[in-house]
This record gives C-alpha cells, structure tokens and sequence, in this order.
C-alpha cells in the first residue's frame, strides 16, 4: 500500500530532460506543495508508449491534490484511466513539441500511435498549453488530416473540441547573469533596459482599458530581398567602437543544438565545409546534447573541420555551456523542427547574432533580419561575417533583465488552472498575467544598434508579460 503525500499540485514529467526538467524544477521551486513524479530522459519512444503504466505504480496517492501538469509526451488519457483517483484533478498538458508534424525522413516512417495520443491527451485535458502559436496552430491545423489516417469510421470535429482549451504560454527561459563570462567587446555593449514586469502589465493593461500607449510596429522585411541588399555586408567602414584590427579573431561560430537529426545538422555542416573550401578563417563550436543514437554526419564533419574546431561535444557544466556561448560570435540554426528554441535565445542573451531560417517558430521571436529563406542566403551572411568578423561583433543584442517570462508563466499558468475552477493551494501570484487574447509573450521594442550593421531604430524581441 502507497504512502500518502501531501501535496496540492501534481508534476509528472514522463521525458525529465532539457527543457522539460528545466520546466519542472522552475515549477517545483516556484509553486507551492508539488508533488514531482519523473522519468529519466532516455528512449523517448518507450517512454511515450509506456510511461503511464509505470506511472500507474509509482505516483503516491494523496487526498490533496489539486492540479495535474504534465508534458505531451506522457498519454494522459491511458494514466486517467488506470489512475482513477486522478481524474477529478484539473488536468494541465504542456507542449514542448508535437507530433502531428514533427519531421520524419519518409512519411511511412511517422508512427500514428504517438500523435493519436496527443490528441487523445488533448481530449482529457481541462487546459492544453502551447510553447508558441506556431506549435499551436500546427498541430490544431493538422488534426484533420492527420485522422484521415485511420482507414474508416474516422472521429470528427476535434479541432473544435479542442480548440476551446488551447493557451499559448511561451517557455520561460531563464537567462542567468553571464558578466563574468563576456569577452571585452561584448561588455563594451550598451544592453537594452527592460522594464520591470509589473510595469510592463500596468502598460499593457492601459491599453486593454483603451489608454492610448506608444506603438512599435515590427517592420515588415522581406528575407528573400537579402540576396539583392545586405545591410551586414555593406557599409562596414563607418562603424563606431570598432576593435581595433590586430584584435579582431576569426569569426566564432556555434551550433548549440541535440545531435539529431530534425535540428538538420547535415545543412549545418555542408554549409560550414562551403566555408572551408573558399578558404575562408573560422572557428567552430558544436556543444548540443547528445542522445543513444547520433547521425552519422558528425564524426563526418569533425574529421573534416578538425583545423576549425575549439569545442565539440556536450558540455555537462552549464557555467561550461555558457562560457562558449559568450565567447561565440553568430549562433545558426538550421532546424527543419523548432517548436520555441531555447538554445537560440541563451546563446544571443550571451551576446550571439542568431541566424534562423525564415520558418517554424523563428518569425515569431526574432525581426526578419536575423532570417534567411534558403541555405544560399545562410552561407552568404556567414560568408560575410568571416571576412569581417567584427562586423556582428560590434553589435548590441537583447539582454532580457529579471527572467521576467518566468514571472508571466507562473501567472498566466495560475490563471488558466483557477479560469476553470479555483485551486485553494495552488500559489496566487501577486498579479494575474494580462494574456486573455493568447497574444505573444514576446512584443517588438525599438532598438538602436550600434554602427552600420542595421541603419536606424529596428524591432527586437523582448518578454513582456
């Protein structure tokens, strides 16, 4: 017979690694009376198909729960059943991804059953939370046609039961103090001022209420027009607080993302050997997780690019990790699956310029001038910065003060739970997130950057609720 806990509110995490146990300890420190009840990060497929069984045995019982949160990764609907004692329990899933779209080499190799318990998930569910509108609006939008699956006597109508229950809460990332890890140049930085949250809610409340408040519309930049006219490319011989020449090193680049191969390293690497054979002068870093399996292409490339390498490999030690990201230059991504990207936004609060592609979830972080729409265009811009290094270097990057999207998460998330039924135990944070449209945590502010990189104010992403 089970011990008893107690505890208001129920964690299970069925995958606790990466952004997954970051999401659960943030909650666990935050919240008060969690229960956290994991699974080691390993053989993700097993763990979809059966960590509701081994759930079933190892959650305690307890009288006191309240709130159930877990990640899409555990198929809800299978622990409710076996786990009676638990359905009364508001029920909150998290999408750190789905996979009605998540990317597969050949059609025939997508495994129905893992998106066919999402979206039974989904169903059980009292509140289904997305990472971004893009992992939202993808996987809603996909529903339909992922059902035409099943030969005959198809569900109908999902999306509309769905729907209803969908929030958008952006993953919050916790960007920690790196002053110690910044090179020189970067300090020289002026970083943008954030205000403090609760004075970004009283603005946005203003303006709920009708209180006319400053604009800053995102421009509207065509990557695609890059090929014609790039302003990183033109106008270098202006720029303010150069480094002087004999300072300037060789362009560092890193690539910060798991050995797999939905974050397409095959692009990465065949664009970076580009590089290599105009002879141009680099430095690599290769520093994401590694899982069981790792494509092949990487001990393919390290052998290639063995003159250029400074890191290869995982780093266990954040402080490691953080280290090479401050000391990097142009952080790329050539994801062709990204439902948030929280290795981009760490690496550019330590001062990288991000390249991503034009696609998935990057055209609603980051202004269209940190895009390219084809790999031409990437090696172009990344052709450019190794003749100029000092070109990204000197410029001035979002620095987001106070973790301020954790304050928003924790709000909007206790707002979602007591939306549908007051939690008595569950923390009550001091303000009540200001997020009722599912508009982006994320709003455009203008920013001036320093030299001839960008001409003028442009719009850079800042958390804002």
């Amino acid at each position: 017979m089970q011990e008893e806990v107690s505890g208001a509110v129920l964690l299970v995490e069925a995958f606790h690694g990466g952004s997954h146990q970051q999401l659960m300890e943030l909650l666990q420190e935050k919240l008060h009376g969690c229960v956290s009840v994991t699974l080691p990060a390993k053989k993700w497929h097993w763990r979809a198909r059966t960590a509701a069984l081994r759930f079933m045995q190892n959650i305690p019982a307890s009288a006191s729960y309240r709130v159930l949160f877990t990640s899409s990764v555990l198929n809800l609907c299978e622990l409710v059943a076996l786990r009676p004692d638990l359905a009364p329990l508001k029920k909150v899933l998290y999408f750190h991804e789905n996979q009605l779209v998540y990317p597969v080499r050949k059609d025939q190799e997508r495994d129905f059953q893992y998106g066919y318990n999402q979206v039974l998930s989904c169903l059980v569910a009292d509140v289904v939370v997305f990472n971004s509108h893009f992992n939202m609006e993808s996987f809603l939008s996909s529903i339909s046609s992922f059902m035409k699956r099943i030969p005959d006597q198809r569900p109908k109508n999902l999306e509309q039961l769905i729907r209803p229950k969908c929030e958008v809460l952006h993953f919050p990332v916790q960007l920690p103090d790196v002053t110690r890890f910044l090179p020189k140049h970067k300090l020289l930085r002026q970083p943008v001022k954030v205000s403090h949250v609760d004075d970004i809610t009283e603005l946005q409340e203003q303006q709920q209420l009708g209180v006319d408040g400053p604009q800053s519309p995102r421009p509207q930049q065509d990557p695609r027009n890059q090929d014609q006219q790039d302003p990183h490319q033109s106008c270098c011989e202006s720029r303010t607080q150069q480094r002087p020449e004999e300072e300037v090193k060789p362009l560092h680049i890193v690539w910060p993302h798991r050995w797999e191969h939905d974050k397409n390293p095959e692009l990465f690497f065949s664009t970076v050997l580009k590089l290599k054979e105009k002879r141009l002068n680099f430095h690599l870093s290769v520093i994401g997780e590694t899982f069981t399996e790792v494509p092949g292409i990487f001990a393919e490339a390290r052998t290639l690019l063995e003159r250029h390498v400074l890191h290869w490999g995982f780093l266990p030690s954040k402080e490691d990790y953080l280290s090479v990201l401050c000391q990097a230059d142009v952080v790329v991504s050539t994801a062709s699956h990204e439902f948030f990207g929280v290795a981009m936004l760490e690496a550019v609060h330590c001062g990288c310029y991000p390249l991503c592609p034009n696609a998935l979830v990057y055209p609603e972080i980051f202004p269209a001038e940190y895009l390219y729409a084809t790999p031409e265009q990437l090696c172009k811009r990344l052709q450019g910065f190794c003749r100029k290094p000092d070109v990204c270097c000197s410029e001035t990057h979002l620095e987001a003060e106070g973790n301020i999207c954790q304050g928003s998460f924790l709000r909007t998330l206790s707002c979602l739970t007591q939306r549908h039924g007051p939690q008595k135990n569950l923390r009550q944070f001091p303000r009540p997130a200001v997020c009722p449209s599912r508009r982006s945590c994320f709003e455009s502010k203008p920013v001036s950057f320093r030299g001839d990189i960008v001409s003028g104010p442009v719009n850079v992403p800042v958390f804002t609720c």
